[in-house]
């Protein structure tokens, strides 16, 4: 029996070594991997004959929030009772975490399975990471049956490859500059690749829009006769922050419930989430208020949500967080000076080699200590770059070479009154949690 589990895992991790070292992957590589247009997509649907029409979904764009949205949201559903699939990208310490039903990440055996099964058609095709991986996932709710799948945005949305469906309900998180290579260099333009998932006759949830961004969001869903519900124009949700906990949601005069996502921005993610669950009924999925209490209670018990304002120690405070662009670096900021005024703040930062380093550096507070590092992907910013990109904003601190080295240093140099901050990017997170398991 032992033999055969080995010959099992042996199995799978041949399989995922030819996915990541195969196929183009953006998280790793950047530019070289990212194909848009949904021609290949729609080969790939073809070939395994259209299973995202054999579920009903919900697709989440926008450049912040969309995962905690989405596991919330699969959290509500599947509490409720439906058979939910999550999927969502990228991974932070295991691929299984894209490809979720009911909480549950796909089996070893099934991710095996479906590689296998492509690479024995020895097709012309030469798809992207991203494409073969969504179509894993789109593939496994179809032979699962699925009652619904929350699906995740990879980029943008317009021509995104899981744009291929029609959805129940569309929501557009927010708008940042983020990726502004490929979506465009306003927030305009990224609004408008974004506002892409808006389909003719399926309402859309937005989080946060304003000025011409909420134009352009107004008038695509114009065009398309879609139904549009702004969630900052529903001032009878009521939020309250509490910050040992997360986010209050009143519910009614008799209820509420607190959502355990501790980080300050969450409360917009929440209110998009409060708003989308009033859509939800009105498109075929009504929903329990005792069951739906008890998924927005669970969401991180429920799903395996992960790296969203997470705390990992007490003494000295450490908090990871896998914002990494312009609006989620604000926010982090905020609420790092919000719960934890006059304390002394130590960075363990990195980010990715096509990151605008120098348009965000100015939003890190300059009275801090600072320990930059990489992660341990191939389109990791050398830390070398990060510091003096850092040192031109005025900003000092030490290199390290791995995010093990700088979390450890880090830790050595603080009191117990100190907090020690790790992000900068999804991938070091990912490095810190993954060693925080050895």
């Amino acid at each position: 029996m032992a033999f055969e589990m080995d010959s099992k895992e042996k199995q799978y991790q041949e399989a995922i070594d030819w996915l990541f070292g195969q196929l183009p992957m953006f998280s790793r590589v950047g530019a070289a991997a990212y194909k848009p247009g949904l021609d290949n997509t729609l080969a790939l649907d073809s070939i395994y004959r259209s299973p995202h029409k054999q579920f009903k979904a919900i697709h989440i764009a926008g450049t912040n929030g969309k995962g905690s949205t989405s596991h919330t949201l699969a959290s509500v559903l599947q509490a409720n009772g439906y058979k939910t699939g999550l999927y969502t990208s990228p991974h932070l310490l295991d691929f299984r975490e894209r490809i979720r039903i009911d909480g549950k990440m796909i089996p070893k055996e099934s991710v095996v399975e479906f590689v296998n099964d492509w690479r024995r058609r020895d097709s012309d095709l030469k798809p992207s990471f991203f494409e073969l991986t969504m179509m894993m996932a789109f593939d496994w709710f179809a032979k699962e049956k699925v009652d619904v799948a929350v699906v995740e945005v990879g980029m943008g949305g317009r021509l995104d490859s899981t744009n291929i469906i029609t959805p129940l309900l569309s929501i557009i998180t927010n708008i940042s500059f983020d990726h502004t290579q490929f979506l465009g260099s306003t927030l305009e333009d990224i609004a408008r690749e974004k506002a892409g998932i808006i389909k003719p006759g399926v309402p859309v949830v937005i989080g946060e829009a304003d000025g011409r961004v909420k134009e352009v969001f107004d008038e695509t869903a114009r065009e398309k006769g879609a139904e549009i519900t702004f969630a900052e124009e529903q001032p009878d949700i009521r939020l309250d922050y509490e910050p040992a906990q997360g986010w209050r949601l009143e519910i009614d005069r008799d209820h509420s419930v607190v959502i355990p996502l501790r980080g300050r921005y969450q409360g917009k993610n929440m209110r998009t989430v409060a708003t989308a669950l009033r859509e939800l009924p009105k498109v075929g999925i009504p929903l329990q208020l005792e069951k739906t209490v008890a998924g927005l209670e669970g969401v991180v018990t429920l799903t395996g949500l992960r790296g969203r304002w997470e705390q990992v120690g007490d003494a000295p405070v450490v908090i990871c967080d896998t914002g990494h662009n312009e609006g989620g670096i604000t926010e982090n900021m905020v609420t790092l000076r919000a719960l934890f005024p006059g304390k002394h703040i130590r960075f363990v930062v990195g980010f990715v080699n096509d990151k605008d380093v120098a348009h965000i550096v100015n939003l890190f507070p300059a009275k801090a200590d600072y320990y930059f590092t990489r992660a341990s992907i191939p389109r990791a910013m050398q830390p070398q770059d990060v510091a003096e990109i850092f040192a031109q904003a005025g900003i000092k601190g030490t290199t390290y070479p791995t995010v093990k080295e700088a979390y450890r240093a880090a830790l050595a140099d603080s009191s117990k009154e100190d907090v020690i901050y790790v992000g900068g990017s999804t991938f070091i997170v990912a490095d810190f949690l993954a060693d925080l398991q050895v």
